[in-house]
């Protein structure tokens, strides 16, 4: 969603499944653009295991990016492809009510001592509420989800896009959880874009796991569609975002152009 080409053409993609009588949910994230955003302001971003420790000051940037900025980006691209975006975030009408992440443990190599290192304002979906959402989707507007929850004090969390992704696809009975990134999907050699996986079938998953076929940030993506799947979406599938047209080429044609996770 950086490249702004890609961002258009997902936009006016997502309007048309709309007019043939589909009801897309856009979710959206923002790590790269939070990233330079912190770094305009000098504050060095860190992250644990893939996640961002978020501390109040941080927290103000990531609401200011993925609210001010990127949710209101797509909705603008959505009017302008003549559909009807409308965006919220999970604090909107309670859809997303969150709690703070435990601390995440680390093992030190050398001692083998254990540290609780705190996330800060990182959150773990409690419940969803989806009314607003299919109040938007009944009434042909398509809701942008900035993925930001709030807890029981009225506290906003950071929370991981691809997870609130499948959550809300679980909640609202979706037929596809559709995951846009910045690769083809999953390869058997990371270095060969041609050694596409095609189907993995969600008893597959471990095994590629342990060999390294599905390593670093493709395992929570793979973890949440293998989670979608298991609360009855019917598949689930990771796609390259930059290529023009990716989302019709995944839904409208019988090979498609990703990972497709089935049962």
């Amino acid at each position: 969603m950086i490249d702004e080409e890609a961002m258009s053409s997902t936009a006016r993609d997502t309007v048309l499944l709309k007019y043939v009588g589909m009801e897309p949910i856009v979710v959206h994230g923002g790590g790269p653009e939070i990233t330079r955003s912190m770094n305009k302001m000098g504050k060095e971003p860190k992250f644990i295991k893939g996640l961002r420790v978020t501390d109040e000051e941080t927290m103000e940037i990531v609401k200011m990016v993925l609210r001010g900025k990127i949710n209101t980006n797509i909705v603008s691209q959505i009017g302008f492809h003549g559909g009807k975006g409308v965006g919220v975030s999970g604090k909107d009408s309670e859809l997303i009510i969150a709690k703070k992440k435990a601390p995440h443990k680390i093992t030190d190599q050398k001692t083998g001592e254990e540290e609780e290192i705190d996330l800060g304002l990182v959150g773990e979906i409690v419940s969803l509420n989806t009314e607003i959402i299919e109040m938007f989707a009944e009434n042909d507007y398509i809701p942008v989800i900035s993925p930001i929850g709030i807890d029981n004090k009225g506290d906003t969390l950071n929370l991981n896009a691809d997870t609130v992704a499948g959550e809300i696809a679980s909640k609202t009975d979706a037929e596809k959880l559709i995951i846009l990134t910045d690769v083809p999907g999953v390869l058997k050699d990371q270095n060969d874009p041609n050694s596409l996986i095609k189907q993995i079938k969600i008893d597959e998953v471990d095994s590629l796991i342990e060999e390294g076929i599905i390593s670093g940030g493709m395992i929570p993506k793979i973890e949440t569609c293998v989670k979608a799947i298991g609360d009855g979406v019917k598949s689930a599938h990771i796609i390259d975002g930059r290529i023009e047209h990716s989302l019709l080429l995944e839904i409208f044609t019988t090979k498609g152009i990703g990972t497709m996770i089935t049962k």
